[in-house]
């Protein structure tokens, strides 16, 4: 929902905008559209070289590998977020007092390590998520209403399809509210078991869920061909984790999925796998689907959607058309038309590899968009290798050499593939921002090369066979991407590390419907003395031949990206004609740009923000800490300043009191940067 100040701020002149009062940020991508557009022009390019900090809050959350991802949401001059360890806050808007605090972790007293994106407020109440808790509060006092769900939350495990206890779902990013309805995706395991991705609508006052959409079909729904027959009851992923969008005029409510589990080896989902890697359009009221466009047939690389769809408006012969904009892991930008979802640039079925591992079938096609051009490289080659250094270039260059399989679309393989722009390449889930007076749609992408090898599963480890594609053979994760497992018993006692093993965690599934107590029991024991167990292939029904190595990024041997510069850039597309207006290199490592290697980019996570009035500001970028403010027009920095951590989230401008704010989470964690746990708000002096 959009609060009338909003409204009348998207409704006047940017001239006349800033005479407003007050302006919320009131929905996470600041409107419906999530096109992270504002019309506040108190803050201008001539002037904001002055802006300062107006209030900071620290939420004295932050611990080893946290991250906090909130958009702030501002209503009535009162802001509300969430903090690393995912305590849900208000706070005077103006000032950064606190106003009120809720802990959902009284119900589970060790909490992990999270990856969220905030809560929606609508009327009386703000609705977070929690693990596998939908909650919601009272706006003025934090507590949970009593009349909603079960004491104020509904379990997101419930209404699968499958036994409740023993599913793993959770949603990192809010969401959207329609006519009575609270519309949310979720986050499911990215290996097996997992659960179903359901797309679902729950009342808003009660919490009943009044429609569910299957995003993997079932007997005699559409798609239903593209997956093995019994795939609806045990397969999962294909899940709407990054969002999604409405449109309130056309009643239609947009999402962009994830890929099907297990990532990297599909032998249990041979076919196309309808609707993972799609842009749906359901009617918004029924759940009923309405158009679909899938950008990835039968994903093995992890090529999910990475953020919500973008409502733009673009013009086309003359006239403007209500549009949908998606970005891409792989660089590209697929648009449109919202009503029908008819491609607005051409798409071309290009015929791909299909040599993978044996039992998979990959597609022999791909779509590919022939315009807007691809914003980031597509293929690794041998004169992309990293030059910064003799022994830089050599130590990557070794590391090339070992993985044959270059191509964007090359099936894993025992070998072993470099994927790019990877898995967290391309665009990123921070969302994107678009000027609806220029048609300019600004886009930070990654270009992160990651390595991918195959392994064959053998009978001979229970630890092996279930956790070491996420936390290593050594136990030991990727860091900032997998936790170590690495003196875990230390850490948890037995009771908890059965109880995370049962129930997951996270992106981490449960295991209570392949292992069984006695086998749970044994991986216990292992994690906290180190002797693993034996697992039969006959005994797990989620067996799969193959799995992958871990989440390696390709780095030298100093740590930096072993390919030659951007690491990271920062677009402005034109949507009116397919072209890209501007591309500079976004961010940099400071102790390079210390010895003369600036402007590299680096990998970066959070979206900007675009103004009327010629800003767009962003944080994102993830070792020099910086909050910058460019030249729309140009790609020109204005203005930039350290902040105490990353700010790996999405910015959000308001106005109290005829002041105009611009506020962002501080939590960084990410790739082995410093976590952080603090909010920072900008203003111009009160002079």
């Amino acid at each position: 929902m959009i609060r009338s100040s909003w409204l009348v701020a998207l409704a006047l002149p940017a001239s006349l905008a800033a005479q407003a009062r007050s302006a919320d940020w009131p929905v996470y991508g600041g409107n419906t559209t999530n096109t992270r557009y504002s019309t506040l022009n108190q803050i201008t390019p001539a002037n904001v070289g002055r802006l300062q900090v107006a209030w900071t809050y620290e939420t004295h959350d932050e611990f080893p590998g946290s991250e906090m991802q909130s958009n702030p949401i501002i209503v009535d001059g009162v802001l509300f977020a969430t903090t690393p360890k995912l305590k849900v806050m208000a706070l005077n808007a103006a000032t950064g007092r606190e106003i009120w605090t809720f802990d959902p972790n009284a119900i589970d007293p060790h909490p992990g390590r999270y990856r969220h994106r905030g809560v929606t407020v609508y009327k009386d109440r703000v609705f977070v998520t929690h693990r596998n808790n939908l909650w919601a509060l009272d706006k003025k006092t934090g507590r949970p209403i009593d009349s909603f769900g079960d004491h104020g939350r509904v379990d997101l495990r419930k209404g699968l399809g499958r036994p409740f206890d023993v599913q793993s779902v959770s949603a990192s990013t809010p969401g959207v509210v329609f006519d009575g309805l609270y519309i949310i995706g979720s986050s499911v395991s990215e290996s097996l078991p997992s659960s179903p991705g359901d797309i679902r609508a729950y009342d808003v006052m009660t919490g009943a869920i009044r429609w569910t959409f299957h995003t993997i079909p079932r007997p005699g729904e559409y798609g239903y061909q593209t997956w093995p027959r019994e795939a609806w009851k045990v397969t999962g992923g294909t899940n709407a984790w990054a969002g999604l969008t409405v449109d309130p005029k056309l009643g239609l409510v947009f999402g962009a999925t994830g890929s099907a589990a297990f990532d990297f080896y599909g032998s249990n989902r041979v076919g196309d796998d309808l609707f993972a890697n799609s842009v749906i359009a359901l009617n918004a009221r029924t759940g009923k689907r309405v158009w679909h466009f899938q950008t990835v047939r039968h994903d093995l690389w992890d090529m999910d959607l990475p953020s919500p769809p973008a409502l733009v408006t673009v013009k086309r012969a003359g006239h403007l058309v209500e549009a949908l904009a998606q970005v891409t892991k792989t660089g590209f930008v697929f648009v449109f038309d919202r009503r029908t979802g008819k491609p607005l640039f051409p798409i071309e079925y290009r015929k791909v590899p299909t040599d993978g591992l044996p039992g998979e079938r990959p597609s022999p096609t791909q779509p590919v968009p022939l315009k807007p051009p691809a914003l980031t490289r597509q293929t690794v080659t041998e004169d992309m290798i990293t030059t910064r250094t003799p022994e830089a270039h050599a130590a990557a260059l070794a590391i090339f050499n070992q993985y044959p399989r270059r191509g964007m679309f090359q099936p894993p393989s025992l070998e072993g593939n470099i994927v790019f722009p990877g898995y967290d390449g391309g665009g990123e889930w921070g969302g994107q921002a678009f000027d609806p007076a220029t048609g300019l749609f600004y886009v930070n992408v990654n270009e992160m090369p990651w390595l991918l090898k195959m392994i064959g599963r053998d009978d001979k480890s229970l630890y092996q066979n279930n956790c070491a594609s996420c936390h290593q053979k050594d136990l030991r994760g990727t860091p900032g991407q997998m936790p170590s497992l690495v003196d875990i018993g230390n850490r948890r006692t037995r009771e908890e590390l059965a109880k995370i093993i049962r129930q997951g965690t996270g992106r981490m599934p449960g295991f209570a419907e392949v292992l069984e107590g006695g086998a749970i029991d044994d991986m216990v024991n292992f994690l906290i003395t180190g002797k693993d167990a034996a697992e039969k292939k006959g005994s797990n029904p989620y067996w799969l031949d193959y799995r992958n190595d871990g989440y390696n990024i390709f780095l030298d041997q100093e740590g930096y990206p072993g390919i030659t510069p951007p690491w990271g850039s920062l677009a402005a597309v034109d949507l009116n004609n397919g072209t890209i207006r501007w591309k500079i290199p976004f961010g940099e490592y400071p102790a390079l740009a210390a010895k003369g290697l600036k402007d590299t980019g680096t990998d970066n996570y959070g979206g900007p923000v675009v103004t009327a009035n010629g800003l767009l500001f962003i944080g994102a970028t993830t070792y020099d800490r910086k909050f910058h403010v460019y030249d729309k027009a140009t790609g020109k920095l204005l203005w930039e300043t350290d902040l105490p951590a990353s700010g790996n989230a999405t910015p959000s401008l308001y106005m109290v009191n005829g002041k105009q704010y611009v506020v962002i989470a501080c939590g960084g964690g990410k790739n082995g940067a410093a976590s952080g746990g603090t909010f920072v708000a900008f203003a111009l002096p009160d002079h």
